[in-house]
């Protein structure tokens, strides 16, 4: 087995900061089930010792940090949700309070870079939470949380200042999305 595609899984499970199926992996690298699940099984031993495991559950794996070491995470767990916002956080918190949820992908595009790990520390924060899309069940929606709008002051999120302008412009960045997403779907 090559190194390569452990290193490859390695770097999918670090982009996406969730958990990812096998049969992903396996469209994704176009390699065989088996070939896989011998990456995975080297790389869960290669991470032996180190700070990061790889965990799996159903069929999904994704990376986390050493359970010895969940004393540390916790502390800083605590200290981050007790200093200010990023700005990187109060951006995905605008478009997702002025879209009233959108899916990683959307906010991505919008921002023009990974929120992955913004998303989890907002909502570690309990600032934003996760549904599932009711449309595709396959995808997941971000949205404001009740304690968001709680904690800023409004019944809902058409009571946000400028709130109809700005949806409008966020709305049409979706679509742009969305064309260029069926333009990519058509030329392949």
């Amino acid at each position: 087995m090559n190194n390569n595609l452990e290193q490859k899984i390695e770097a999918i499970l670090f982009f996406k900061g969730e958990p990812v199926s096998l049969k992903r992996l396996k469209d994704i690298l176009k390699v065989s089930e088996e070939e896989i699940k011998e990456a995975v099984l080297n790389l869960k031993n290669n991470l032996e010792g180190r700070g990061i495991v790889l965990l799996d559950k159903e069929e999904e794996i994704t990376l986390g940090t050493h359970p010895e070491l969940s004393g540390l995470i916790e502390d800083l767990q605590k200290e981050e949700l007790n200093k200010d916002l990023s700005k990187a956080s109060l951006e995905t918190l605008s478009i997702l309070l002025y879209k009233n949820g959108a899916t990683r992908a959307e906010i991505d595009y919008i921002r023009g870079v990974n929120s992955s790990f913004t998303l989890r520390a907002l909502s570690v924060r309990g600032l934003v939470e996760k549904t599932t899309d009711a449309k595709d069940s396959r995808r997941i929606i971000y949205k404001p949380s009740f304690d968001l709008l709680s904690f800023m002051g409004v019944k809902s999120v058409d009571e946000l200042p400028d709130w109809e302008q700005v949806n409008n412009s966020i709305e049409i960045a979706t679509k742009n999305l969305e064309e260029e997403s069926k333009l990519e779907e058509s030329a392949s």
